[in-house]
């Protein structure tokens, strides 16, 4: 208790100095427990800042109503171009937060960066979703790890890619699409698949994973894929191994690498991934120089604050 008053302390003078910030773009909070509370405050001070342009509230113990009101203020804000609000404390089950997300984004015309991890999303939010992407053409990555979206989940989004083909990043890692997901989202054509796309640990076996092997060939738009934690059975090994010795898929941009042993070829999980801020993410260089980071969707070089949860000592 006494540390989460010490940090909404801390969160109330940075929401008045912020009102005369001319040169801090980028603010992470993530792992500090400020709470409903603390999160109503940050929201009221995006309300009268123009200057921030990405902001990560990712494990700060957000509650519904704190997630619904980033995203009415995102609907008037046109300068946040990211924000990361994975993993808030939801106890309801009607998808609220997803409903409003997606209302701010037929609306918004600069959000280009949209982290919603483990909001307990099923088919219904993402479909939600996809009626607003359908409207949206600035958002360039969207980030649902950690749901309950299934191969119906799927189809919307591979829906959505053909009418709008602004998506560059997708993240479904750690869902349920199966191979029946996979196949929906490999069927795109060339023209329409995102040029990055995770779906680690969705289940997916030999005739999914081979699926997007196949579209590995034909598409040249699809650079990064990250498929580890699925079911890696032999025929999959060769084809992706295969893949990467052709140059088509190079080693840096996937999450395994191929080995043989005894004649038969398998594959092994190396540290690539796609999360831009992951605690494995390079801390130095551009993002292009690190294989463990998507796109470096905000080039500048802005002063950033990173509130750590173990700064308070």
């Amino acid at each position: 208790a006494v540390y989460v008053a010490h940090l909404i302390q801390v969160l109330m003078y940075f929401l008045f100095i912020s009102q005369k910030n001319k040169s801090l773009k980028m603010l992470r909070m993530t792992g500090n427990k400020i709470g409903n509370k603390g999160a109503m405050q940050l929201a009221a001070m995006l309300q009268i800042n123009s200057t921030l342009e990405e902001i990560d509230i990712s494990d700060c113990d957000l509650a519904t109503q704190s997630v619904v009101a980033f995203a009415i203020v995102l609907k008037n804000n046109r300068k946040i171009c990211a924000i990361n609000a994975s993993r808030p404390l939801l106890f309801s089950l009607q998808e609220e937060t997803t409903v409003h997300m997606a209302q701010m984004l037929v609306v918004n015309k600069t959000l280009r960066e949209l982290h919603l991890g483990k909001h307990d999303m099923t088919d219904t939010g993402v479909e939600r979703l996809c009626e607003a992407l359908k409207l949206n053409v600035s958002l360039r990555y969207l980030d649902l790890h950690c749901n309950r979206i299934t191969r119906d989940g799927a189809k919307c989004l591979s829906e959505v890619l053909k009418q709008n083909p602004s998506l560059e990043i997708l993240d479904l890692s750690s869902n349920r699409i199966e191979d029946d997901g996979a196949v929906y989202l490999s069927e795109l054509t060339s023209s329409f698949l995102p040029s990055r796309l995770s779906v680690t640990s969705n289940n997916i076996g030999k005739e999914g994973l081979k699926s997007f092997n196949e579209a590995m060939k034909v598409n040249s738009c699809l650079t990064h894929i990250y498929i580890w934690g699925n079911k890696l059975e032999e025929p999959v090994c060769v084809a992706f191994s295969r893949l990467i010795s052709s140059g088509r898929l190079l080693e840096e941009h996937t999450d395994v690498s191929p080995y043989e042993v005894d004649d038969h070829v398998f594959l092994a999980e190396v540290s690539h991934g796609l999360r831009r801020h992951y605690y494995w993410t390079s801390r130095y260089g551009e993002y292009r120089d690190s294989s463990n980071s998507a796109l470096a969707l905000m080039q500048s070089d802005s002063l950033a604050l990173q509130i750590h949860p173990d700064s308070h000592s």
